[in-house]
Formats: structure tokens, C-alpha cells, sequence
């Protein structure tokens, strides 16, 4: 029997029993990890309110092997929270469903559990401070995390130089199936010819040009929040159930 100590995000509770949750959360140090928060439905439980998603907190918990995940569900015995980002998000319908889609995304890129993933660890973290603090219009968070995500994925689109042969852009076409932009030689069965300003728009997003993409007209970020959720669900085979319930712009 061991004690692990380790700092995470909650992406996701489920009931368990009368009073228990299963929390879900993504660490710096184990990856995703599933543990059992005991009492925590209780109505005087502090603890349990420290538990909420987008909350990112210092985890104790107490595992039956000499791993964290592996012989059944650790349990959660102590927590103390170091940013309370839920408590920005979840009364805003923008922010809280952009943020759903961000925790969503996140599990769905950290597939096997006990698998650190410094890299989306961060980025979730960096993108749920950007959205609780009201920066930059929550879609637009949300579009620049999805586009990051991918990259560190190693799905990194290409919006102007072509995805397939390297040809210098701006390149007026856009395939899924080739990762990008693509140049007239390289255009595939399928592709679309998006406006310059929404490649323009998506290429700041990636990089962190937050004056371009913030002075982006509606329609263009309309378009290009499109084309990365077609880029998304191209690349996870599915699409993330809840991005039917962000606001577009």
C-alpha cells in the first residue's frame, strides 16, 4: 500500500453508491488518472467541493500496489485546491461550454491512463486560465486549445505553406485528409476553399497572435471554428459530444 501526491485538473465526477464519487482528473506527473472521493456527496462535505470539474487542485491518494494505476481505483484522501477556475466558468454559458469542450478534448487526447502528458497538461491549464479570466471570447479559447492540442498530438495543421509538398503560402485550398493547406498540384478529392481571413484567423490561434485573432470579424471565426472541428473529428475518428453546445460566434 502507497501514498502519491500529485497536482491535476478534474475533468470529470461520477456517482458512486450513496455518497461517493469516481473523480477523473489529468496530472503533471501520472496522466489521467480515475480515484475514489469518499463521502464527498455529502452535503457538509468540504472536500467534495474542492473536487468540482475545472478545478485544479494538490491530490493526495492512497493506492493498493507500489503504482498509482493498476490493482483497482486509488483513493483520494486529502486535497487542497490552487486555482478555483470552475468558479469563473461554470456561471457563464460561453465559458462553461467552451471549457466542457476543453476537458472533453483533454481525456480524449490522454487515452491510456498512468501516462504522463506534460504537454496537454499545461496547455489545459494555460487554456482554462485564459477562459476564466475573460481575455479573448471563449470560442476563440476554445479553438486555440483544439488547434494546440492536435499539435501536441503531433496532428499539427498547416495553414499556408502545403501540407504535402512544402510550397511556400498562402495555398487557397484546405484537405482534412492531407493536414491542411495544400497547394493546387497537391489538392485532393474533398478539399474546400476557405477565406484567406479564416486561415489567417486559425494560423494566429496556433501561435498565440492573440491582436489577430481577436480582431477577427464574426463570420471568419464562424468558418474557421468549422474547419477545426472537421479537422477534430477527423483526427479522433468522433467528435466531441459536447461541442454541439458551444456558442459560435
Amino acid at each position: 500500500m502507497s501514498l502519491f501526491r500529485d497536482d491535476g485538473i478534474v475533468l470529470r465526477t461520477q456517482k458512486l453508491g450513496e455518497a461517493d464519487r469516481i473523480i477523473t482528473l489529468l496530472t503533471r506527473g501520472h496522466g489521467r488518472v480515475r480515484a475514489v472521493a469518499r463521502g464527498v456527496r455529502r452535503t457538509k462535505s468540504k472536500f467534495g467541493a474542492r473536487l468540482e470539474p475545472f478545478s485544479h487542485v494538490d491530490v493526495q491518494f492512497f493506492a493498493r500496489g507500489s503504482a498509482l494505476v493498476g490493482r483497482g481505483l486509488p483513493l483520494c484522501t486529502q486535497t487542497e485546491t490552487i486555482a478555483p477556475y470552475g468558479r469563473h466558468i461554470v456561471d457563464d454559458y460561453g465559458r462553461y461550454t467552451a471549457g466542457t469542450a476543453m476537458l472533453e478534448t483533454a481525456e480524449r487526447f490522454t487515452d491510456h491512463e498512468g501516462e504522463p502528458n506534460v504537454q496537454q497538461y499545461l496547455l489545459l491549464i494555460g487554456a482554462l486560465r485564459t477562459l476564466a479570466s475573460g481575455a479573448h471570447a471563449p470560442g476563440l479559447v476554445l479553438d486555440a486549445f483544439l488547434l494546440r492540442s492536435l499539435a501536441v498530438g503531433g496532428y499539427a495543421p498547416s495553414f499556408e505553406d502545403c501540407a504535402r509538398c512544402g510550397l511556400p503560402g498562402p495555398n487557397r485550398f484546405f484537405s482534412l485528409a492531407a493536414g491542411g493547406a495544400v497547394c493546387g498540384d497537391c489538392r485532393v478529392p474533398g478539399s474546400v476553399v476557405p477565406s484567406p481571413e479564416a486561415l489567417r484567423l486559425l494560423g494566429a490561434l496556433l501561435t498565440g497572435d492573440w491582436e489577430t485573432a481577436d480582431g477577427a470579424e464574426a463570420r471568419h471565426v464562424r468558418e474557421g471554428s468549422g474547419l477545426v472541428s472537421a479537422y477534430l473529428h477527423w483526427h479522433l475518428e468522433r467528435g466531441l459530444r459536447s461541442l454541439r453546445f458551444v456558442e459560435k460566434g
